[in-house]
C-alpha cells in the first residue's frame, strides 16, 4: 500500500501544485470547460492537502475518500467534454483513489475512525 499511496500522493501534489501555480495549460483547460479560475485554485488546494495528508495513517482514507470526489469531478468533466484520453487517465486515478480509500479504512481501527455522535 505504501506504492500506492507514494504514487498517489505524488500525482495529487504534482497536479494540484500546478494548478496553485496558474500555469499556462491548467488556466487555458479550467477556461475550456467553463470553470472560474477560483475553483482552480480551490481544487489544486484540495489536491496539494489530500495528497500530503495521505501519509497521516489516521487522515489517510478520509484524504483519500476526498480525493476520489474530486476525481469523480474530473471524470465528469472529461466526458462532459469528450476528453477521452484524460477520461482514462482520470478513471485509473479514481479506481486507484478508492481502492485506497476503501484499504484505508479497512485497516482503521475503530478508535481511530472520527465519528461524530449526537449527545442528548
Amino acid at each position: 500500500m505504501t506504492y500506492l499511496t507514494a504514487v498517489l500522493s505524488l500525482i495529487f501534489v504534482l497536479s494540484g501544485g500546478a494548478k496553485l501555480a496558474g500555469l499556462d495549460f491548467e488556466i487555458q483547460a479550467f477556461e475550456r470547460w467553463g470553470y472560474a479560475l477560483w475553483f482552480m485554485y480551490a481544487t489544486g488546494a484540495a489536491e496539494v492537502a489530500g495528497g500530503l495528508a495521505l501519509w497521516w495513517k489516521r487522515w489517510s482514507a478520509w484524504a483519500s475518500a476526498g480525493l476520489s470526489m474530486v476525481m469523480v469531478g474530473a471524470v465528469g468533466t472529461h466526458l462532459l467534454h469528450a476528453e477521452w484520453g484524460m477520461l482514462a487517465v482520470a478513471s485509473t486515478i479514481l479506481g486507484l483513489s478508492v481502492w485506497r480509500t476503501w484499504h484505508g479504512f479497512s485497516t482503521l481501527g475503530a478508535g481511530q475512525v472520527p465519528v461524530m455522535t449526537a449527545k442528548a
